[in-house]
């Protein structure tokens, strides 16, 4: 399994989310509850088996520790704007507002994941390499998404 492809294919589903979200307005509450649970539910996945499996793996090279550190830097920045959007009521004047930031630095990361730290984990790592966290990227996903 190729762990970039499994986690663009994450991405776009997460930028798919975002701009319908983006294209909400305050009367459409039980859309843009329906879509916040979604993004938190898929953002909880995809963080985690990055978290536990990718961002390890690239830790252990210097070409790509720096942008791994960042990377746990932005899931946290990114955690804590999802809080106090799933905090705001979706009618709040601000809840959009958030929404945009949170969608700013969402986009930034999957910027910087797709655009280097992709790239990189390429280069430090052979194929047969990545095919096997590519599996156990797979494998965990699928667990999590079956509620474990």
């Amino acid at each position: 399994m190729d762990p970039i492809a499994l986690l663009k294919a994450d991405h776009d589903e997460v930028k798919a989310l975002l701009v319908k979200l983006d294209e909400t307005t305050e009367r459409a509450e039980v859309t843009r509850a329906d879509g916040l649970e979604k993004l938190r539910r898929k953002l909880d996945v995809h963080e985690t088996i990055e978290e536990e499996i990718l961002y390890p793996a690239l830790a252990e090279f210097a070409k790509t520790k720096d942008i791994t550190l960042e990377a746990y830097e932005e899931h946290h920045v990114v955690d804590m704007v999802m809080s106090e959007l799933e905090a705001t009521p979706v009618t709040d004047d601000t809840w959009a507002a958030k929404l945009t930031v949170a969608k700013e630095n969402l986009e930034h990361h999957i910027e910087e994941e797709e655009g280097e730290m992709f790239k990189q984990a390429r280069q430090v790592m052979d194929s047969a390499e990545l095919d096997e966290l590519g599996d156990r990227l797979a494998a965990r996903k699928e667990q999590l998404m079956a509620g474990g």
